[in-house]
């Protein structure tokens, strides 16, 4: 059976997000390598720091890349040989770590940089607001009146639009309006996937040519570009995307589509959060899926990964 592995993005980031994996002996080099790039050990970091500096973007995206690696380490000895695996915005940088295509250490360090190049391209008070219940023509309305756009699209009318703070603001009031089921901002403070952050993609496409890429992926493994859900077969035109991606909309939707039609059979997101689960609970309700989050421990989450593996 084919498994098909869930890196999130950033927005849920949390004080218990390494409950799981924070003692795993697998994952103890990577949150070594992450307290260099915070300052601070990760398990430490979300403890003791506020809400506001761990969504900051730059440590927001190494905590959740952090987090889809330790998972990751943890399960390795579970993970089937037969694979799917697909990242949300960040998530998809992590998604090319949890393949083997960068090394593990090698993927904090893009997130990092990734993090730094989309800071410096922003401008203040840029960000992401949530959208459900419109349909797709009314959103790109919406988007073409207040100079936003369409950042990620999901699956059930559900849309993260990406701008300035004046856009987002009137968009949100004019949506709930037109009787949105939810209008929401999130806690990111940059607008990812929209044109805002061109430069962030072309300085990110520079730094990827300076990493080793083991290429191509493990037999039986298949990982998605996010912007068209199409497999990653060249690893030049894989690269162009996963740079682009930054500043191109996410075609989430078709990425969990692509999932499906590739033969998955079960779903696991590898946290923090549920979101992703989620999103895929509801459009295939008869397919098993979990978050990491939902299991009380690894053995747990190691458990079910080898039951539904193996039928």
């Amino acid at each position: 059976m084919t498994i098909a592995i869930l890196c999130p993005g950033q927005g849920w980031q949390n004080p218990d997000m390494f409950a799981l994996t924070g003692e795993t002996p697998e994952a103890s080099s990577l949150f070594e390598h992450a307290a260099k790039l915070l300052g601070k050990d990760p398990r430490d970091f979300v403890r003791s720091e506020t809400s506001e500096a761990v969504h900051r973007n730059r440590t927001g995206q190494i905590l959740c890349t952090v987090q889809a690696l330790a998972a990751a380490a943890a399960l390795k000895e579970t993970i089937p040989d037969r694979i799917i695996v697909a990242g949300y915005s960040v998530g998809e940088v992590a998604a090319w770590g949890v393949t083997g295509l960068f090394g593990m250490t090698d993927t904090l360090d893009l997130v990092a940089r990734r993090a730094e190049a989309m800071d410096a391209a922003s401008l203040p008070g840029d960000g992401l607001l949530f959208i459900r219940g419109l349909s797709r023509d009314d959103v790109d309305r919406l988007c073409k009146r207040y100079e936003a756009a369409v950042a990620i699209v999901n699956p059930g009318d559900a849309f993260v639009l990406g701008g300035g703070p004046a856009a987002l603001h009137a968009i949100a009031k004019e949506a709930k309006v037109m009787n949105a089921v939810k209008v929401i901002d999130l806690p990111v403070e940059v607008a990812s996937h929209t044109r805002r952050l061109v430069a962030a993609s072309a300085a990110f496409r520079e730094r990827l040519r300076l990493t080793s890429v083991t290429f191509p992926p493990a037999a039986g493994t298949r990982l998605l570009s996010g912007i068209d859900g199409a497999p990653v077969i060249r690893v030049d035109a894989g690269l162009d995307k996963l740079a682009a991606q930054i500043s191109q909309t996410v075609q989430w939707a078709g990425c969990l589509q692509a999932c499906m039609e590739a033969g998955a059979t079960a779903f696991l997101e590898l946290g923090p959060g549920h979101a992703l689960s989620e999103m895929v609970a509801s459009a295939w309700r008869d397919v098993p899926t979990r978050s990491l989050d939902d299991f009380r421990s690894i053995q747990g989450a190691r458990s079910w990964l080898a039951r539904h593996a193996s039928l």
